[in-house]
C-alpha cells in the first residue's frame, strides 16, 4: 500500500513539473535583451558607438547640469567630479570620479539610470560621449578623449585598486557586509529588521506601489487572495495624478507634504486659477513655462529641471490636473 502511496506522489509531482505552475509565460528574446544590460568591469556587454569629451559637454549641459551643476559641484545631488585621492584621508570626498573602480561602471550607470527624468532614453554615442566628459571633469582623460568600446575599459580609475570589503558598504566603522564564514554557532534567535536611511530619506519618491509599471496579459487564473479583494482596493488614482506618476513628476512631488520639490497642493496653492478668466489663463501659462522649463529659487535652492520631453498635451493635462486642486 506505501509503495502504491509512494508512486501516485511521484507520478504528480512529474505531471506538475511538466504542465508547469498554470502562470506565467516563457520571456522572450525582446524581454530578456531588455534586462541583460548590464556592463562588465572589462568592458563585456557594451556596445558599438563612440563619444567625445567636446559632444559630452554638450549632452551634460542640456541634460545633466541642472541636477549635478555646471562643473560636477552638484546641485543638491551627487558630486560627479572632486575629491580625487581624498578616500584615505580624514574628511573623504566621495565622487564619481574619487571612488568608482573602473569607468565601465559609470557607464553601465549612466545608460541605465539617467537622466532622472528619462533613464535609459539616450542613445550608446551619447552615453560614451558623457562618460567621456565626466571623466574629464575629475582630470582622468584630456580634453579631445573619444571613448568607445576598445578605449574605456582601458581607463584607469585613481581608485582602481581601492576597494576593499574590510567595512560597510555605507559606513567606515561598520562591520563587513559579507564575509565568507558560515554562521553555524550561537545564531540569533530572532531578528529585528533595521535601516540606516535617514527618516527625511525614506519614502522620499512616494508610494512605490503606486508607481509600478503596468504589466500585460500573463496567463493563469485568478487567486482567492485576488478574488477576495475589497471595491477599495480597486479604486484607481484620478487620471490626472496616474499622468504625473507616468510622467516621472512623483519622483519629486508629493500630492501632499514637501518632498524634493513641493507638494502638487501647494502649487495649486500659489498658482490657483482664481478670478477673471484672463488671470486664469495666465496663471496656467506660467505653469506650464516653469514645467517645460524649470528654474529654481522659488520653492527654495533645489532647482527643477527642464521637462522639454513631455508634449505640449500631456504638460497641459498635468497643469490643468495641479490647478484644479491635484485631486
Amino acid at each position: 500500500m506505501l509503495a502504491a502511496v509512494v508512486a501516485i506522489a511521484g507520478a504528480r509531482a512529474a505531471e506538475t513539473q511538466t504542465r508547469g505552475f498554470g502562470f506565467g509565460k516563457p520571456a522572450t528574446a525582446g524581454e530578456v535583451a531588455g534586462w541583460d544590460i548590464d556592463v562588465r568591469p572589462d568592458g563585456r556587454g557594451l556596445p558599438p558607438g563612440s563619444g567625445s569629451v567636446e559632444q559630452g559637454q554638450t549632452i551634460y549641459d542640456e541634460k545633466c547640469a541642472s541636477c549635478h551643476g555646471t562643473f560636477g559641484e552638484s546641485n543638491s545631488y551627487l558630486q560627479l567630479a572632486g575629491g580625487v585621492g581624498t578616500l584615505g584621508s580624514p574628511q573623504p570626498v566621495r565622487t564619481t570620479g574619487s571612488k568608482l573602480n573602473y569607468a565601465t561602471t559609470l557607464w553601465d550607470y549612466i545608460r541605465r539610470a539617467m537622466p532622472f527624468t528619462e533613464p535609459q532614453t539616450l542613445t550608446s554615442d551619447e552615453v560614451y560621449a558623457l562618460t567621456a566628459y565626466v571623466l574629464n571633469l575629475n582630470d582622468i582623460v584630456p580634453a579631445g578623449t573619444v571613448l568607445d568600446r576598445d578605449s574605456l575599459p582601458k581607463v584607469s580609475m585613481p581608485n582602481r585598486d581601492g576597494l576593499t570589503t574590510a567595512h560597510g558598504l555605507m559606513r567606515m566603522d561598520g562591520h563587513p557586509d559579507t564575509a565568507n564564514v558560515a554562521c553555524m554557532h550561537d545564531c540569533a534567535s530572532t531578528i529585528q529588521p533595521s535601516s540606516e536611511i535617514p527618516g527625511y530619506a525614506r519614502d522620499s519618491h512616494g508610494d512605490l506601489s503606486q508607481q509600478r509599471r503596468e504589466m500585460g496579459a500573463i496567463a493563469g487564473v485568478p487567486t482567492a487572495e485576488g478574488a477576495a479583494r475589497s471595491p477599495a482596493a480597486a479604486v484607481t488614482a484620478s487620471a490626472g495624478l496616474q499622468l504625473a506618476r507616468k510622467l516621472g513628476c512623483s519622483a519629486c512631488h508629493n500630492v501632499d507634504g514637501a518632498l524634493v520639490g513641493p507638494s502638487f497642493r501647494a502649487v495649486a496653492a500659489r498658482y490657483a486659477p482664481l478670478g477673471s478668466a484672463s488671470r486664469m489663463a495666465d496663471n496656467e501659462g506660467r505653469l506650464l513655462i516653469k514645467l517645460k522649463n524649470g528654474g529654481a529659487g522659488v520653492w527654495g535652492t533645489v532647482p527643477m529641471p527642464a521637462q522639454a520631453q513631455i508634449s505640449e498635451a500631456d504638460a497641459r493635462k498635468v497643469v490643468e490636473w495641479i490647478l484644479g486642486g491635484a485631486q
